[in-house]
């Protein structure tokens, strides 16, 4: 809500990047949208989710897999291995129903998804199961989010930690930002969080260097996007923006390379963050079919 989600390594001499992938969302739609890096290429995989599902959630183990969690609004994870993208549905899935949550990968270690509105109780949850690399053993912590909340966006600095922001808590938008230190979990809250309370934002991370909430809704639809600089977490705001006001959007990222945030409420639109100038683009060829709350992963070949 990696999550978006959910990213691995930068800087110089980092293995580039394999693909990002825009999986489910709205109308209950089992697409899954491929694009190859560097070019952006977009193609739809013959396979997509074994059923469809709006907000939906994806997390990465770079170099092998990528996963999407509430799949047909249930528990059920699905497994993309790479580079095939042969999909398999695992024997485990989440402890609970994980609807508009969000996500965390610390690839070659764990996957994480992260609390949610659970319909079977109709109620938000502060749970987070995290998924052990490579046999995938579902284990939920002991210690969740600070408060039950849904609609919320996660982003990753690999291999250090995985973050939870944003969000609706009750019937009220939070800003605030959970912070999950990897490999013990040990969970803190930043004293920063984002520029305002929010609901419905995507989240990608630029691993080693920073990580980013962009767009939602404030409580109108915003364009924003906010920046957490690794490892301080200090949060600054991004002179440029998304190329619209949108909400329900999903992001996934390349890391040392570019960042993108897809879909939204009716719309298609991919926008591109290169690293580390942040200068946006759009690229021409976005989702195949408008839709809004997608999962984002990306295979970064690490």
């Amino acid at each position: 809500m990696i999550l978006l989600g959910i990213l691995a390594a930068s800087g110089a001499g980092v293995t580039p990047g394999v693909a990002g992938y825009f999986a489910g969302g709205s109308s209950s739609s089992t697409v899954v949208d491929k694009f190859a890096f560097p070019s952006d290429t977009r193609t739809t995989l013959g396979t997509g989710l074994s059923s469809g599902a709006e907000g939906v959630v994806g997390f990465s183990n770079s170099g092998t897999a990528g996963y999407v969690a509430g799949v047909g609004v249930s528990a059920t994870v699905n497994k993309f291995e790479y580079p095939s993208d042969t999909r398999t549905t695992l024997a485990t899935g989440t402890s609970y129903t994980p609807s508009y949550a969000s996500s965390m990968s610390n690839s070659g270690v764990a996957g994480y998804v992260v609390t949610g509105f659970d319909p079977a109780t109709s109620s938000q949850v502060t749970t987070v199961n995290k998924f052990a690399f490579p046999a995938d053993t579902r284990t939920t912590l002991g210690t969740g989010v600070s408060a039950a909340r849904d609609g919320l966006a996660g982003f990753s600095n690999s291999g250090v930690a995985g973050y939870a922001a944003g969000g609706r808590a009750g019937g009220s938008d939070v800003a605030t930002v959970d912070k999950f230190a990897f490999p013990g979990d040990a969970r803190t809250t930043l004293g920063t969080g984002l520029t305002s309370t929010i609901r419905y934002p995507g989240g990608m991370a630029n691993s080693g260097v920073a990580g980013y909430v962009g767009g939602g809704q404030t409580p109108s639809n915003t364009d924003r996007v906010d920046k957490f600089a690794f490892p301080s977490d200090t949060k600054s705001t991004l002179g440029t923006g998304l190329s619209s006001t949108r909400i329900l959007l999903s992001g996934m990222a390349n890391s040392g390379v570019a960042g993108y945030f897809g879909g939204g409420v009716s719309s298609s639109t991919v926008d591109k963050f290169e690293f580390p100038s942040e200068t946006r683009t759009t690229l021409g060829t976005g989702l195949s079919v408008a839709r809004h709350g997608v999962a984002g992963f990306a295979d970064e070949g690490l």
